[in-house]
């Protein structure tokens, strides 16, 4: 009985953990990385055909944006997650599958006019098609044996509509152990969706640490009347106010203060201002986010539809549906607010409106979601004088602002009260999904805080369960940067044939002892 460490260790994204137990292998969790890598994450230990099923805690593409690769390469098991993030995950996973096809299209033509291999997208469509129906969704709070010896149940964490915890109990030589998966541990206090629910035992802990070193000091903030100062500050000035929002989860969240910030008449230059969505797969997310049932619902977005009212819509709302429509935006003069994805600015139309806005002084960025490290939201949230967007040098002139108490993850205070709330302490908990030094960090801060043993396990870590054991703990393997290897055969024969070129020059120029050039070509 044992747990395997591949992905989001000591790092945000590409979250994969495989667990062997009873004669089963499972994984939990199978994410696509975003963002800079900093570490190499090890390849599974087993072939994709042999894993037995898949646990998946939500839809997020860093936690299910590799789905489908795995059934590409043979995975044919069930995937087991909420109902909710069953839904999510089919649109998610078929824009994702979009995303790939696209750019492998664009990275072809480019092969073909440079003599090179020509690359194939990640996944397809059809893959998408063919895994979606091996999903079985499962309610909250039911415990269901999915194999003989392994038992499950999903709780609400709170981070995103369907979002989940999973309990897992396993069996095996009559030794029976339960390990929690945090998933993304939910901020409290967040609209439409519940606060994080409480585990209450477990022999190991495997816990997220997102912002484990940082405490959301504007969690009691009104967020409507934040957000709608903002937007009255850019519009006054005659500029748009770009949101960069993931399309499921933040743009929901975005749509009711926006809905609240009419309704409380916030924005006194422009009360009339308009909202534009634009990201088809924000229009897919939000139609089932209407459809949620209240039990989903917090008590408070509750009331609001047993009343009657849409929580997510208002008059001024307009939807961008096609490309031209979004292209359209940019030629419009009358000052806006357009929310677009990614949230973390590194595809999809936002990028769009950041070429067109980014240069602007009157104009504004709100950034209000985590922005991985090396991602265009990192490095504009950080500060720089000029980006580069479709090979364009643009200017940041825009103002940026951040507001970080609307995360949809626990801040360091958080994640130590979801923990300190288990009645039986874990024998350890292992951190991850964090940034390298956090993950420490966090880890340090269970151990000397809340009296558990703790660490953060590197990629290729694995962990004994039966006997609370380590039985390999390497140490991370830094990604080699541009030009310390992995370079192709054709660029390295490019580059030998280059320096040969320069040794002959040199050679000619030094036997040429200053004759003039005109007597170099004879």
């Amino acid at each position: 009985m044992k747990v395997t460490f591949i992905g989001a260790a000591h790092e945000v994204t590409g979250s994969l953990t495989l667990i062997e137990a009873n004669g089963k292998s499972f994984i939990v969790d199978c994410g696509m990385e975003q963002g800079g890598d900093i570490f190499q994450n090890e390849e599974l230990p087993i072939e994709a055909s042999d894993i037995d099923f898949v646990l998946l805690t939500h839809a997020h593409i860093d936690h299910s944006g590799n789905l489908p690769l795995l059934y590409k390469k043979g995975f044919r098991g069930k995937v087991y997650a909420n109902e909710i993030t069953t839904e999510l995950a089919d649109i998610m996973l078929r824009d994702s599958a979009n995303i790939q096809m696209a750019d492998a299209e664009r990275n072809i033509r480019k092969a073909k006019r440079a003599w090179e291999k020509e690359a194939e997208p990640a996944y397809t469509v059809e893959h998408v098609a063919g895994l979606m129906k091996n999903f079985v969704p499962l309610k909250y709070g039911k415990k269901t044996e999915i194999e003989q010896g392994i038992e499950v149940r999903f709780t609400d964490i709170g981070h995103l509509l369907g979002s989940a915890c999973i309990e897992v109990w396993m069996s095996e030589d009559g030794v029976t152990k339960k390990m929690v998966f945090s998933g993304d541990v939910g901020n409290i206090n967040q609209p439409i969706i519940k606060d994080p629910s409480q585990v209450y035992d477990a022999d190991y802990v495997l816990i997220e640490s997102t912002y484990g070193n940082r405490v959301h000091d504007d969690l009691d903030q009104d967020f409507a009347l934040t957000v709608g100062n903002i937007i009255d500050k850019v519009l006054k000035r005659g500029g748009n106010l770009i949101i960069p929002a993931f399309a499921v989860g933040r743009t929901q969240e975005m749509l009711y203060f926006m809905r609240e910030i009419k309704e409380r008449k916030i924005v006194k230059s422009n009360p009339d201002f308009k909202v534009y969505l634009d990201s088809p797969l924000a229009l897919e997310a939000t139609a089932i986010f209407k459809e949620a049932t209240c039990d989903y619902l917090d008590a408070d977005a509750a009331a609001l539809v047993r009343s009657g009212i849409n929580i997510l819509s208002f008059d001024a709302l307009k939807f961008s549906l096609s490309a031209d429509d979004s292209i359209a935006l940019n030629s419009d003069t009358e000052p806006k607010v357009i929310i677009s994805a990614s949230g973390m600015c590194t595809a999809g139309r936002v990028r769009h409106h950041l070429k067109h806005n980014l240069w602007r002084p009157e104009c504004g960025v709100l950034f209000v979601g985590y922005q991985a490290q090396g991602t265009l939201g990192r490095i504009l949230q950080d500060g720089i004088d000029e980006v580069k967007l479709f090979g364009e040098k643009i200017k940041v002139k825009a103002e940026i602002f951040s507001i970080e108490g609307t995360s949809s993850h626990a801040d360091r205070e958080g994640l130590l009260r979801w923990l300190k709330g288990f009645k039986k302490k874990p024998a350890m908990v292992f951190v991850n999904h964090g940034e390298n030094e956090v993950t420490d960090e966090f880890a340090e801060a269970v151990k000397n805080e809340l009296g558990i043993a703790a660490f953060a396990p590197y990629s290729g870590a694995v962990y004994d369960l039966k006997h609370n054991m380590a039985i390999e703990l390497p140490q991370g393997k830094p990604v080699k940067k541009r030009g310390e290897g992995n370079t192709s055969y054709v660029e390295n024969a490019y580059h030998r044939e280059l320096v040969t070129k320069a040794e002959e020059l040199l050679k000619t120029i030094k036997s040429s002892g200053g004759r003039p050039n005109k007597d170099m070509r004879r």
